[in-house]
């Protein structure tokens, strides 16, 4: 931005010295200056908004498989992020936004990667988990909303985030749940089975969302 006013700026200076007043490139700069501060303020206060598909997962039963053996869930769950869930993530051309305790909110380009990711995680956790008693099973749910985000350095924000973290608790251990505007973008370019679980009225959710369940066995 200053290198538009620059130019300006020398022109004043020289038309200032050859006619001996200072004052004149002080009474040009003035309003110049405040303009391009007024120009800063707006660039900074604009949002960042974009589409995106939001995939939210959490623990199944983190505080109880927590107080049975802290130290073991622990790296239980950092050796799941490290070899099931970042790898998958880079693979299907999405960004992990934040870990949020035992939980994660990652953004995808296309809810079609999305899907598959998160199908292929939860495949994976399952084959992971086969032969494990129950309390050394890490179980996610995940939920997938297609929807406009707010975007910051390290975060994003909005109501298409809160809608995939409330689907996120209404999918069952293992499972996933999309919502409708996602299912129908990955309806016919993904090999699953989806359950039509119709309106549904989630937490802090004014209007009812449509659900989809997920199935794994395709």
């Amino acid at each position: 931005m200053l290198e538009e006013v620059w130019p300006e700026i020398g022109n004043a200076w020289v038309s200032g010295v050859l006619a001996g007043g200072g004052s004149i490139l002080v009474q040009w700069l003035a309003p110049k200056a405040a303009q391009l501060l007024k120009r800063l303020r707006a660039d900074k206060l604009r949002l960042e908004r974009r589409l995106a598909a939001i995939l939210a997962a959490d623990v199944v039963g983190y505080s109880r498989l927590m107080s049975t053996d802290e130290e073991g869930t622990h790296f239980r769950l950092l050796a799941y992020r490290r070899e099931v869930i970042a790898p998958k993530v880079r693979e299907h051309r999405g960004r992990i936004v934040k870990h949020t305790g035992d939980g994660a909110l990652v953004e995808f380009g296309s809810v079609v990667e999305a899907v598959r990711c998160a199908l292929d995680v939860q495949r994976l956790i399952l084959a992971r988990n086969a032969g494990l008693p129950q309390d050394r099973r890490i179980d996610l749910r995940i939920g997938v909303n297609l929807g406009d985000v707010i975007v910051a350095p390290e975060d994003i924000y909005g109501h298409g985030v809160n809608i995939a973290a409330r689907l996120e608790s209404l999918a069952p251990p293992g499972g996933i749940c999309i919502s409708a505007d996602a299912w129908r973008h990955v309806r016919g370019a993904i090999a699953a089975d989806f359950v039509d679980l119709g309106e549904q009225r989630l937490k802090n959710i004014a209007d009812p969302t449509h659900v989809f369940a997920v199935s794994l066995a395709a």
